[in-house]
């Protein structure tokens, strides 16, 4: 038997619940604006205005970065997440300092979740397993 308190309060945890979520997805969006995106498996091309002398990258299972010249990167998303990268100068002075976000490109996927573990498909135009993978204890994708 239910309640009109027990009721009011599923009402007002369901609107709690939808309120978090619609900040959460908001601070996402910001938060994504302020990276460079990259693609898995796709490479983007940053030219710079003065020669680089080294180049670093927070976690190279997520990107990767190649000097194709001494003012051109090749940066390539490896997998799903997020990393910085650092580019100096003969000087020692950051030339880039940026945080990177590597996705895939939306348009054409499917995700079948099944509890732990998150399959992405890629449909274009058939489709083909793009990435799996299981939620860590730690709780990061």
């Amino acid at each position: 038997m239910t309640t009109p308190i027990a009721t009011k309060q599923v009402a007002t945890l369901a609107f709690l619940a939808a309120t978090l979520v619609g900040i959460s997805a908001a601070g996402g969006a910001g938060a994504a604006e302020q990276m460079m995106r990259v693609y898995m498996d796709h490479a983007r091309v940053l030219k710079l205005d003065r020669p680089v002398s080294k180049v670093i990258i927070g976690n190279s299972d997520v990107a990767d970065a190649t000097v194709a010249d001494p003012k051109t990167i090749v940066l390539t998303g490896r997998n799903f997440g997020t990393t910085n990268l650092v580019i100096l100068d003969q000087d020692g002075n950051a030339i880039v300092d940026e945080r990177i976000l590597v996705s895939i490109d939306e348009g054409n996927t499917v995700r079948v979740y099944k509890q732990t573990t998150r399959t992405v498909f890629s449909c274009s135009p058939n489709c083909e397993r793009h990435a799996e993978r299981k939620a860590t204890t730690s709780g990061r994708n």
